[in-house]
């Protein structure tokens, strides 16, 4: 066969195969004709004009995103760094303008993040800057919307991923952070003292009421039982002098014994001798008897003292003022 057959052939298999071409799925393709712009295709089997068309580009068609990182300053003069995330994508009836009108999409929409960004933060102090960023992530996608859809590019989402202070900014928060929460630990820790103070008080007011009662109600038993005693003692022809010293000397040995009985008791009975004992009761018993006598002299006397007017002092009014020596 003629080598030269053989070439136009085998040229002739290439550019019928070179005809034929895929797009794959989420993408347009576009063909241009000796330059100009002739179709977009979609995805599948397509067929151009070889030699004649050519394939100018391939346009994605799925999300993309865009990750933005810009330094501003607040409204406080902290500077902050931010990440802006930008989720966007093509509009499948506008390839024509992403492809044409956009040399560089990236590029165009840093430049219209950076804008808004740097126009919106400024109005913010830092703490504003993080209870707001979704606030400034709204005014990102509004601006990049209307300034993008006009070249074929949809602004599906935008997201403040991060907010980045100095970091002695960042460790003078914490700091503030930390003295908050030691003040609002400071403040229930003294309630709770209060508390367990208030409760200490009220219990021991009660314990020391409980224990006045006891106390009484044990004297007064006490009470009844000497009765008791020194009228058996009486019973038996021993006189009331004679009980009381006996039952004092009694209860002194009986003190004496419990002392005796605590091994490691440091109580010192003062006086210690069963003679001191019945003095000590021979004593109050003269008082008594001594300040019952004095109480009923001054009873007997007291009617009988007259005044220089020789009126009673009984009859005595304080409200007269009438003076006795006056000759009227």
């Amino acid at each position: 066969m003629n080598p030269i057959i053989i070439v136009l052939l085998v040229l002739g298999l290439f550019v019928f195969l070179s005809s034929f071409f895929t797009v794959k799925q989420q993408t347009a393709v576009v063909i241009e004709r000796f330059g100009k712009f002739t179709s977009i295709r979609n995805s599948g089997l397509q067929l151009k004009l070889p030699i004649v068309d050519r394939i100018a580009g391939r346009v994605n068609l799925r999300i993309q995103q865009l990750d933005v990182i810009i330094e501003t300053q607040t409204r406080d003069n902290v500077f902050v760094k931010m990440k802006i995330s930008v989720q966007f994508k093509v509009i499948p009836e506008h390839v024509y303008e992403a492809f044409y009108k956009l040399e560089y999409p990236h590029d165009q929409i840093t430049a219209y993040v950076f804008d808004v960004v740097r126009a919106e933060v400024p109005k913010l102090i830092l703490d504003e800057v993080f209870a707001r960023k979704d606030d400034v992530a709204i005014a990102v996608k509004r601006e990049l919307n209307e300034a993008m859809v006009s070249y074929g590019y949809d602004i599906i989402n935008t997201l403040v991923t991060d907010i980045d202070p100095d970091i002695q900014v960042k460790n003078a928060m914490n700091r503030i952070n930390a003295a908050e929460r030691e003040k609002t630990a400071a403040i229930f820790e003294s309630e709770a003292q209060r508390i367990r103070i208030v409760a200490k008080a009220n219990a021991e007011a009660e314990s020391k009421k409980l224990q006045g009662q006891g106390i009484a109600d044990q004297r007064r038993e006490i009470a009844k039982g000497l009765v008791e005693s020194v009228e058996v003692l009486n019973a038996v022809g021993i006189n009331s002098q004679e009980a009381s010293a006996l039952i004092v000397i009694t209860q002194h040995y009986d003190t004496l014994q419990a002392i005796g009985a605590d091994t490691n008791s440091n109580l010192i009975l003062l006086p210690n001798s069963p003679q001191a004992a019945s003095d000590m009761l021979n004593s109050m018993v003269t008082s008594f008897t001594a300040s019952n006598i004095i109480g009923e002299q001054m009873k007997k006397q007291a009617p009988r003292v007259k005044n220089r007017d020789n009126k009673s002092s009984l009859d005595y009014n304080p409200s007269d003022t009438s003076n006795p020596t006056d000759p009227a």
